[in-house]
């Protein structure tokens, strides 16, 4: 696995910048700027379980392994998800990406909030999120300071 991190300045609250990055509606809206038409289903909850999709039912599935509100959100990535939303464990695909890891810390600082993205990924994705995940932090930061 490879570590990467990213991360974004953002002229708001740690609560609106947690409160846009999982809410339903808003969710949608940032993540899709990178990853067009992007979803989850399940509830932001320590212990539950959230689908990561696209229109296919294709993404990956994660645990929610600690639940920090306004704080931090730590994922732990379960199977990967096959159109239809059918889980896979075992692909060699799969075998790459199970046990990979996806945090966001929050940290206020002087009226703003630092977001850091950290994963544990396969060295082979990486060039795709160092393109993707500044895109979609962009965006979360102009919907945050609108």
């Amino acid at each position: 696995m490879k570590n990467v991190t990213y991360n974004i300045s953002i002229a708001a609250s740690p609560k609106m910048v947690w409160d846009t990055m999982i809410g339903v509606e808003t969710y949608k809206e940032w993540t899709n700027a990178a990853w067009p038409g992007s979803d989850f289903k399940g509830e932001w909850k320590q212990g539950e379980n959230l689908h990561f999709s696209g229109p296919d039912g294709s993404g990956t599935l994660a645990t929610v392994t600690t639940f920090d509100p306004y704080n931090k959100i730590l994922l732990t990535h379960t199977a990967m998800l096959q159109p239809g939303s059918v889980e896979d464990r075992t692909s060699e695909w799969a075998k790459k990406w199970v046990g990979s890891l996806e945090s966001y810390s929050l940290a206020e600082n002087n009226g703003a909030t630092k977001l850091t993205v950290d994963m544990s990924i396969p060295a082979d994705w990486e060039e795709m999120f160092n393109n993707d995940w500044p895109i979609a932090l962009d965006r979360l930061k102009q919907i945050c300071e609108k």
